[in-house]
């Protein structure tokens, strides 16, 4: 073997020690940057959606007297460990629970009941006329396996009562969320069931139980645990083998004690009362462990010409336990939970008709400089007499700002050039009709409050 001279060895290191130095001389790229797993951007050519939505539940809230309520999202750890149960999917899996630096075990919020029963004890809500009666809608946090519908940062908007047993509360609030589903274009279909009080439900438990241990072969590996834990989890579980086996189950309605009977029949009759479509479900148990008696889901219809499945758009229930659980006086509750992107999805699968955020009263169209600087004071003398106003300041020609005008819908568009700022005047042009006027400047905005008188004090 021809060894290589030491000189070629030499100049093979200087050319690698010289790539070395090149290599981090050279500016590196910046890195881009993606949102996290299971984590969405709300873009604002979608927020129509979102305002749509919003406002719809808003405007329900304010007429069933429910009033605005929000919380942190972080809290601490052991408020859904006790409310929601060690045992459920949401505390045992899907929590983003971690230790701060000050020591405290905290989390991010997985839902909002547990958060508004702590919020009603702390300021001490027990004392105010009951019920009180909450709406809110804020993000949740859950880490489970990002799909379709399902993300680990969502949304969640509700209605919460404290403070009050009577079974007509849960009747409202199933008519409210039937309502509001309506009004947002989406035809739904309502699953009501009992779970009962923790005194009959615990002989339910053991007839469940000792149904299941029989079939214990058939099911997941879960419910195998679910079996020792949380027996009811297994009626809500979709795995192939789990699914059919509930159908030759016991029956929780059976087992009601007559006040728990009572008070889901009185449900049932509001609910024929205010004809109200449902369908009776006696394995719907709902996946909490804080509900007691009524439990109630709402799902989208099953649309077999379009292909869509019929899903899940939100539920809720009674929580009669709850607040004493966390350490406040016995209080009865009921509440219902729906999550605005599933709900969205359904309004563009089903191509309801969502009107624009904001369709501008007028447009201020400028050319030259001098337009342009006059132009902030007239902004704000319109804003400030209640019209929705908007305009192309970055623009130059007439022509584009007009075609922006005509693109946002604009009724009238206000043309400011260097003429009009010497002359003291400004044409207002119909967009609709394509006619024009010339008046004093001073005098825009009471000419405008006769064009628009819609447009004052929104």
């Amino acid at each position: 073997m021809v060894k290589k001279p030491k000189i070629q060895k030499k100049a093979k290191k200087i050319k690698v020690a010289a790539k070395k130095q090149k290599a981090k001389a050279a500016p590196s790229k910046p890195r881009v940057f993606q949102t996290l797993r299971g984590m969405k951007d709300i873009l604002p050519g979608e927020y129509k959606y979102w305002h749509f939505v919003k406002n719809k539940a808003e405007n329900f809230a304010n007429n069933y007297g429910y009033e605005f309520i929000e919380t942190p999202i972080l809290e601490e750890t052991a408020l859904f460990n006790r409310a929601v149960g060690g045992e459920t999917d949401i505390v045992s899996k899907e929590m983003f629970s971690f230790t701060d630096r000050g020591g405290e075990n905290i989390c991010l919020r997985p839902e909002a009941t547990a958060s508004i029963a702590r919020a009603y004890i702390q300021h001490g809500m027990l004392n105010l006329p009951q019920p009180v009666k909450f709406f809110y809608f804020g993000q949740m946090f859950r880490h489970e396996r990002p799909q379709a519908g399902r993300l680990r940062a969502f949304h969640q908007f509700g209605f919460e009562t404290l403070g009050d047993g009577n079974a007509v509360i849960d009747a409202e609030i199933i008519f409210l969320v039937y309502n509001l589903l309506q009004d947002l274009g989406l035809k739904t279909s309502v699953q009501v069931n009992s779970i009962g009080c923790p005194k009959c439900r615990e002989s339910y438990k053991n007839k469940l139980v000792n149904y299941y241990r029989d079939q214990r072969s058939s099911l997941c590996e879960e419910c195998k645990k679910r079996l020792v834990k949380n027996p009811l989890r297994i009626l809500d579980c979709k795995e192939a083998g789990c699914e059919p086996l509930k159908e030759g189950a016991p029956q929780i309605v059976d087992y009601l004690c007559d006040d728990c009977k009572n008070h889901f029949v009185r449900v049932l009759e509001y609910l024929d009362d205010a004809a109200v479509p449902y369908n009776l479900n006696p394995y719907l148990v709902r996946g909490l462990d804080y509900y007691t008696k009524t439990v109630f889901e709402f799902f989208s219809e099953e649309n077999q010409a379009t292909g869509q499945k019929a899903e899940a758009l939100g539920g809720g229930g009674r929580y009669d336990n709850l607040v004493e659980v966390l350490g406040g006086r016995p209080t009865p509750a009921c509440g219902v939970a729906l999550g605005p992107e599933r709900l969205i999805t359904k309004i563009k699968e089903n191509n309801v008709d969502v009107p624009p955020l904001i369709v501008p009263d007028i447009f201020l169209a400028q050319l030259g400089e001098q337009a342009r600087k006059k132009s902030f004071a007239l902004i704000e003398d319109l804003r400030r007499a209640g019209f929705y106003i908007t305009h192309g300041l970055t623009k130059e020609g007439l022509k584009k700002q007009l075609e922006i005008a005509n693109k946002l819908g604009a009724r009238y568009a206000l043309i400011l050039g260097q003429k009009e700022v010497i002359d003291g005047t400004i044409i207002i042009r119909d967009m609709e009709g394509g006619s024009q006027e010339i008046i004093d400047f001073v005098k825009i905005v009471q000419e405008m409050k006769k064009k628009i008188t819609n447009g004052i004090a929104k």
